[in-house]
């Protein structure tokens, strides 16, 4: 081809422009979208018994909606979601809050962009926290998380505690994921599909980070080419349109319809 080479700045707004019109986000409700949510998170093997937790900040102040404590993702409903406040003391609907969520209180009173809090023991991300390792980004699917993961090297107990809220919202800081030394992960989203986002990529970048070990040291990607990739996979329109596909997925995979006689 003789024509001249464009600015990747050109295709970049195209392909915004063009995600925006084409990639609709589905309607949902609040508890919809985190019954959703707990299915995704259950369906990519992130379930740890009870230990699981999800929350998404109500409109109410101090408040915030998270599953009924005793079940599990995997059961999860929209029927299943309460409204607490900052003591736990449940708002709307029946049941208690898991007691080791009293640490989103912090994290949301510390960064007012997050939405959505979602954390898990999960089995890759346990890993990295067993062996007190922070996230290395050497690959693009890990790149959402570039300058985005921070790490918390002292575990500071079970986070049933205010103590424990303000260690972990401190070591968080301006960042959407932690790894918990000894414990797992945390991701806080800008909404509910943000946090499921991060939480699926982390626990692949997780595994992907452990498994290439095995070949030697990780070369970790070009600050410059991950940031690009990190702000590109963020879009809004690309998290929606992912969640929305693994919202489907949860359904099962639909037969392909018979051809016509």
């Amino acid at each position: 081809m003789s024509t001249a080479l464009r600015e990747k700045s050109y295709f970049d707004t195209r392909a915004t422009q063009e995600m925006a019109r084409h990639l609709r986000a589905a309607p949902r409700g609040i508890q919809q979208t985190m019954a959703y949510a707990c299915r995704i998170l259950a369906m990519t093997g992130q379930e740890a018994g009870l230990a699981g937790q999800i929350s998404v900040r109500s409109e109410r102040p101090g408040a915030y909606w998270t599953l009924r404590f005793g079940l599990g993702f995997d059961e999860a409903t929209p029927a299943d979601f309460i409204e607490v406040d900052r003591d736990l003391h449940t708002l709307t609907g029946e049941g208690m809050a898991n007691p080791a969520t009293r640490f989103h209180l912090w994290v949301y009173e510390a960064r007012p962009d997050v939405q959505s809090i979602i954390h898990t023991h999960s089995p890759w991300a346990s890993a990295l926290a067993a062996a007190r390792q922070p996230l290395v980004i050497s690959q693009m699917d890990m790149t959402p998380l570039h300058d985005d993961c921070a790490f918390l090297g002292e575990w500071p107990g079970v986070p049933i505690a205010d103590q424990e809220g303000v260690i972990i919202s401190e070591a968080l800081g301006r960042k959407r994921a932690i790894i918990l030394a000894h414990h797992g992960y945390l991701t806080a989203g800008g909404s509910c599909e943000e946090a499921t986002y991060l939480s699926v990529y982390l626990e692949r970048a997780a595994r992907m980070q452990i498994r290439a070990q095995a070949f030697g040291p990780l070369t970790p990607v070009d600050d410059a080419l991950a940031r690009e990739a990190h702000d590109y996979l963020l879009k809004p329109s690309i998290v929606r349109a992912t969640f929305d596909y693994w919202a489907r997925q949860t359904h099962g995979i639909a037969p392909l319809p018979l051809p016509a006689a």
